[in-house]
């Protein structure tokens, strides 16, 4: 007899792979679950794969546009950035990701969800209060917790035997010496070689960007129209092409930066669990985002409410970071912040150039910018300066 259904956020990989069948080896039927984040991902061979496994059901779901739309976007108007460096590309997902689990375990009523996340990390948390946020009674199997599970499968070689065993297809190409998160807002790396702080990144991790120094020798110059802080088209200026629906725009951005070698970090940052670890981010389209944003924002923005509107961003990204998009004060966060957003209305313009973003000028009609007021300023200036040396 069953003992119940588990939705299980699958990737396709080995880890998944195996949880999956270890799952069905504890007596649950099991419902597997991949989301289309914009990771480069074969989507029909995982869901071969999961049913090859004895995946009940397999769903595939296409969350990319909600992805942009719901969670960077507001992520951009908070000018959301974790310890002054890190962008929230991997945070953010996880409840985009976490909803849609729930939302497939309320459907088939499954009163298990499980996922791949280690003990060690964020994302266990990530998952965790997402889910217990949008389904109290939903009950968790954290395999990577589970003493049962850790203590047979202690590293890759173990993994590897099961899957073997099991008739679990395996990667043929050698697993690079670190583990890689992908999706639309960037791509992360962590662990194995990258653990020593000291030791550099080799130059073949990078998959999103080009190295800065083999990058164009010419600029793209660029258009961003804002409205309430958000992006609503980007113009190449030479070209004249525009893309201007969420999911073109960004993907245009990632294109244009990730040309030129735009959004590269290399960080120690503090996880939630109480530890300090490394991490290597590229994050193109987003890092183009915040220059341009900041810029619009400034410009249409009173300075008192946007010393609050700092704040208030500082508090989003570390509720973000930590899990709390579904909390009751994250929720009133974005409130705040998507009010501050109101009048940040225009277009900037900007050259994206061997690994940086260059603004090169800014317009607005909810301008708080007095250029009559600037000019009459330094026309006074200039005869005060006039009549000291008569």
């Amino acid at each position: 007899m069953s003992k119940g259904l588990v939705v299980l956020a699958y990737s396709g990989g080995l880890d998944t792979s195996c949880i999956l069948l270890w799952l069905k080896e504890q007596g649950y039927d099991v419902i597997a679950f991949l989301a289309n984040i914009g990771q480069d991902e074969d989507f029909d061979a995982a869901q071969k794969k999961a049913e090859k496994l004895g995946a009940k059901k397999v769903f595939i779901e296409d969350l990319r546009s909600e992805f942009v739309q719901e969670f960077i976007w507001p992520a951009v108007q908070a000018n959301a950035v974790y310890e002054d460096r890190y962008l929230l590309g991997t945070s953010i997902a996880r409840p985009c990701i976490a909803r849609r689990q729930v939302q497939i375990a309320r459907q088939e009523r499954a009163q298990y969800v499980s996922h791949g996340a280690t003990g060690k990390g964020n994302d266990q948390v990530r998952f965790e209060l997402t889910c217990y946020a949008l389904y109290p009674q939903v009950q968790i199997i954290a395999p990577w917790r589970i003493p049962e599970f850790y203590s047979r499968f202690r590293g890759r070689k173990d993994l590897m035997e099961y899957a073997e065993k099991h008739g679990i297809p395996v990667p043929v190409t050698p697993k690079a010496p670190w583990s890689m998160d992908a999706n639309l807002m960037h791509i992360s790396y962590e662990s194995g070689i990258l653990e020593n702080p000291k030791n550099h990144a080799p130059s073949d991790l990078y998959q999103m960007t080009k190295n800065p120094e083999d990058s164009p020798s010419e600029p793209d110059v660029l258009e961003i129209d804002f409205a309430k802080g958000v992006p609503v088209r980007v113009t190449h200026v030479k070209e004249g092409t525009s893309k201007d629906t969420p999911l073109e725009l960004f993907c245009y951005l990632n294109e244009i930066g990730g040309k030129h070698g735009v959004g590269r970090i290399d960080i120690v940052e503090n996880r939630f669990i109480g530890m300090k670890s490394r991490g290597i981010y590229e994050t193109p389209g987003g890092t183009i985002l915040l220059h341009a944003h900041l810029d619009i924002e400034t410009f249409t923005m009173d300075r008192e409410v946007r010393k609050i509107k700092q704040s208030l961003g500082i508090k989003f990204s570390e509720l973000i970071y930590n899990g709390f998009w579904y909390s009751p004060e994250c929720e009133f966060v974005r409130h705040c912040i998507d009010k501050s957003q109101e009048n940040v209305e225009g277009r900037v313009q900007l050259s994206v150039f061997k690994g940086q973003v260059y603004i090169l000028g800014r317009e607005s009609p909810k301008s708080l910018y007095n250029e009559e007021l600037v000019r009459l300023r330094e026309h006074n200036r200039l005869q005060g300066a006039a009549q000291k040396t008569l």
